[in-house]
């Protein structure tokens, strides 16, 4: 299950779990489109990976498994 992070690990930036602004690699690292389009050119820092949209949860769903409070800091 994605954990649904809340925050850009770049600029900071609040990514609410209902966002279609967050962008995700296959490790889960988020960003949001501005870093990923302006600065990250669609790849992760981390790993080097592709950065797609991350899904959006239904709310129902959202309520049974919540998403993630930790905070990832820019680097």
């Amino acid at each position: 299950m994605l954990e649904l992070r809340p925050n850009c690990e770049r600029c900071d930036k609040d990514l609410p779990p209902e966002s279609a602004y967050a962008y995700i690699c296959s490790f889960e690292c988020t960003f949001c489109i501005e870093c990923v389009t302006q600065v990250l050119h669609g790849r992760c820092p981390n790993c080097s990976g592709e950065l797609v949209r991350r899904p959006v949860r239904p709310e129902a769903a959202l309520k049974k498994h919540p998403a993630s409070t930790l905070r990832r800091y820019p680097q």
